[in-house]
């Protein structure tokens, strides 16, 4: 018996069509795009069938609620499908994965997001390729968890970020390994595929739009700027530091800001602007401020997944000091454990 694929379709470059203001989402159109592709009529394909999310977005309008709305229509079909592709914007899609992979726990069924950089009305459209490969890697049902595939690559979702806005290998996952590359045939990383175990029926944990910042550090930076939002409200703040987790000390100006989101009880989560290594506070003086005020290391998080993971932890409502804990733990194959 063929395998059943949902098709998800949440807006995105895929499935746009041009208008007098550039490309934008249609409803309908992605429809007739799929009816125009042989493959996916063919004896190989899994079965599949389309749903289309309402409204249709562009990425860079995703929020907490549109998470939400995905996760929800996951949870609803999971039953009747194999597994799932979710055809979603390039710009913002390394957050959703992320959000998807803590969202929906214990799930035991292939979630694969895909896109393109060029829409399907176009003859070079690389969301041809994309689409089908997918559709393929989530009947084979071997990553049975949160992936994104794009350029031949299969990633895991919370360990992925966009690292090109105009080429075809648009993501990258630059502290672990593809879990699959796909050329001829479909390769599988045996050893990339483990990860946390899953030990129950598929349960949805909704995210709240809990207040949470990022922070860039850069040389030169006047920390005396960012006090007024470290107020009681803010509930949790990435900040992503230079290498291994070191700062600058701004003047002086740094720990006492440390000390006040310490006291206000926001949890700070330190990540490093580079694309591969590790945080490793107090391995140089420069980060000791941040471990002395109790920040916690992302390690070799991306900044995606520490977003998401803070928006999953505060959701299920869990204190600043477990949020802490927690956020060091490895949960989803987000992180490296030391």
């Amino acid at each position: 018996m063929k395998k059943r694929i949902c098709i998800l379709y949440t807006g995105g470059t895929i499935g746009m069509v041009p208008t007098d203001r550039g490309y934008a989402p249609k409803p309908g159109a992605l429809a007739q795009y799929l009816k125009a592709i042989p493959d996916l009529a063919s004896p190989e394909a899994p079965a599949w069938e389309l749903v289309e999310m309402e409204p249709l977005l562009d990425s860079s309008n995703i929020t907490v609620r549109e998470w939400r709305a995905i996760g929800q229509a996951i949870f609803d079909h999971y039953d009747r499908f194999d597994g799932f592709v979710v055809l979603h914007g390039t710009d913002t899609m390394a957050y959703t994965a992320s959000a998807l992979s803590f969202m929906l726990e214990d799930l035991q069924k292939p979630v694969i997001f895909t896109g393109s950089q060029i829409p399907l009305c176009r003859m070079r459209s690389d969301g041809r390729d994309n689409l089908i490969t997918s559709l393929l890697i989530a009947a084979q049902g071997r990553a049975a968890e949160v992936c994104l595939y794009f350029g031949g690559k299969l990633l895991r979702g919370n360990r992925a970020t966009k690292r090109s806005a105009d080429g075809l290998r648009a993501f990258s996952s630059p502290n672990y390994p593809p879990l699959a590359m796909a050329g001829v045939e479909i390769r599988y990383d045996q050893a990339a595929l483990a990860r946390p175990a899953q030990k129950g029926p598929l349960a949805l944990a909704p995210f709240e739009a809990a207040p949470i910042g990022v922070l860039k550090v850069f040389p030169g930076i006047q920390f005396g700027l960012f006090e007024p939002i470290l107020t009681e409200a803010l509930r949790g703040i990435v900040l992503e530091t230079f290498g291994a987790g070191n700062i600058p000390d701004g003047g002086g100006a740094l720990l006492p800001l440390i000390q006040k989101a310490g006291k206000n009880g926001t949890v700070l989560v330190v990540c490093s602007q580079c694309g591969e290594g590790s945080v490793h506070l107090g391995a140089y003086a420069t980060s000791a401020p941040l471990k002395a005020s109790g920040a916690v290391s992302g390690r070799d998080m991306t900044t995606e997944a520490a977003v998401a993971k803070l928006y999953y932890l505060f959701s299920k409502g869990h204190s600043a000091a477990e949020v802490k804990r927690l956020m060091e733990q490895d949960l989803r194959g987000e992180l490296t454990g030391e």
